[in-house]
């Protein structure tokens, strides 16, 4: 008998299944924008967890490591690594918090601020091309469902 006759042979991937699956749809989603997204942060020198660190620390100035542990999921022992690096770059700065003696609020340098300005600018182009086949309805929709999902 053949082995090549008693093989399968697959003319069409079927991926029903995992198309199903509101994992599998949304980790694909994410890898796509994710590939683009640390291409052009390359030039600020940001991977994907700097970003979303500088970002909350430029919007909130004063906000400490807690808050950023607690608000992006974050161990604290690898914030501190992170918020070490940015204040070498001069993105951010350390300052006592005005109510708690213990802790340090994280301020954006002028440096950090206009780069994140730019990065954001960035991340936001590149959404909007990502989701380009999306209304701008359709793109609000799927922001709300997805953070009903995480929040």
């Amino acid at each position: 008998m053949d082995v090549k006759t008693l093989t399968p042979f697959v003319e069409e991937v079927d991926t029903s299944y995992l198309e199903g699956l509101v994992g599998y749809n949304s980790r694909r989603a994410a890898l796509v924008i994710i590939e683009v997204f640390l291409e052009r942060m390359a030039k600020y020198d940001l991977r994907i967890v700097d970003f979303s660190v500088l970002s909350l620390v430029t919007h909130n100035p004063g906000i400490t490591s807690r808050q950023l542990c607690n608000t992006l999921g974050i161990l604290a022992p690898n914030l501190v690594g992170m918020v070490n690096a940015m204040e070498k770059r001069t993105l951010i700065t350390r300052r006592p918090h005005p109510h708690d003696g213990r802790a340090m609020g994280l301020h954006p340098t002028p440096e950090g601020q206009k780069m994140m300005r730019d990065a954001e600018k960035t991340a936001a182009e590149l959404e909007m091309e990502a989701t380009s086949r999306l209304s701008a309805a359709e793109r609000r929709t799927l922001m709300q469902l997805l953070k009903k999902i995480y929040k």
